[in-house]
């Protein structure tokens, strides 16, 4: 048996291995506490250094789809690179408004001759150098005014084009030679438009110039066409429509060579292109322009620039100035 010397050393010793753990685990348990605390945890915010690194990052993903368009394998560069030579330079409305107005001369009149001898590119259906087919009609054409509103008139050699081909009023002051097959030809100015059911091809001639090409009694006749550039001496006018003002105008271009594919006004931010009726006016719906510089570009690219057209409702403003010759 054990003494009582003995059971009081065990008990002792068991007491020291019991407080020794707890001193043990008591260590282990503050040193992870302070582990954890030291570790950041998910939603803690990064450092400056984190910071800086995240923003490069995202820099770095802004630039990729850049770098992926132009097939570099590198950044994109922060400042723009020089274009290609030969690519198209960008201006800012007001760069060209200016060099505009510096390049403009003294004269009321300028002209710029064709770039190519190619149409423009809105020509429309009318185009140089080509023959159309269709059947020639008569109409009465009393004094010569139309749908193209240019006003009476002592020559009747006038014909309507078809709506397809009028092309809301695209085709007006055309002039076209008309031939029959029995070999009889006449050139006619297109004033007026023939509605449906006129075909494609088709002109409505006035009476006077049908009876130029057969007997009126023929009523239909096989004819082809083409677009003409006339010699004239006249020069063209600028007509501003009754009722236009500094809030409101409509514009139209009259005895003009060459069919107009376009007009336009000049404003403080530019060029503007104005639309065109199917009464063959060009329309300035708020007025900006209305009263000033007016540019007018016919089928082959040539512009005529005219300044100083005073804004006069229903009055034919000569200009001085006309299309050349094809």
């Amino acid at each position: 048996m054990q003494t009582a010397r003995q059971a009081a050393r065990q008990r002792r010793h068991r007491h020291r291995l019991m407080l020794g753990t707890a001193v043990i685990l008591t260590a282990a348990g503050v040193l992870i506490c302070l582990m954890t605390s030291l570790l950041p945890g998910p939603g803690a915010a990064p450092k400056a250094g984190a910071k800086a690194g995240a923003a490069a990052g995202a820099g770095a993903d802004v630039a990729a789809p850049a770098a992926t368009q132009t097939g570099a394998a590198s950044p994109a560069p922060t400042s723009p690179a020089p274009p290609p030579a030969g690519s198209p330079t960008a201006v800012t409305p007001s760069a060209t408004a200016a060099a505009t107005t510096a390049a403009a001369p003294p004269a009321a009149a300028q002209k710029t001759p064709p770039a190519a001898s190619t149409p423009a590119p809105s020509a429309g259906r009318i185009r140089p150098d080509t023959t159309y087919k269709g059947v020639a009609t008569a109409y009465a054409a009393g004094d010569g005014n139309g749908a193209c509103l240019f006003g009476p008139s002592d020559d009747l050699m006038i014909a309507a084009m078809n709506t397809t081909d009028y092309e809301s009023s695209r085709a007006c002051g055309a002039y076209v030679r008309v031939r029959a097959a029995n070999g009889a030809s006449i050139t006619v100015r297109i004033t007026n438009e023939c509605p449906l059911p006129c075909a494609p091809g088709q002109l409505d001639l006035s009476e006077q110039a049908f009876a130029k090409l057969a007997e009126l009694k023929v009523g239909r006749l096989p004819i082809t066409w083409s677009l003409v550039s006339p010699g004239t001496s006249d020069t063209l006018s600028l007509r501003y429509k009754t009722g236009s003002s500094a809030y409101w105008c409509g514009i139209q271009v009259i005895d003009h060579r060459n069919p107009v594919a376009w007009l336009e006004v000049r404003t403080s931010q530019g060029w503007r292109k104005l639309p065109r009726t199917d009464y063959n006016y060009f329309l300035a719906a708020d007025g900006e322009g209305c009263g000033g510089t007016i540019r007018i570009t016919d089928i082959y690219g040539e512009q005529l620039t005219v300044d100083g057209t005073a804004l006069l409702p229903n009055v034919a403003q000569p200009t001085g100035v006309q299309f050349a010759a094809h």
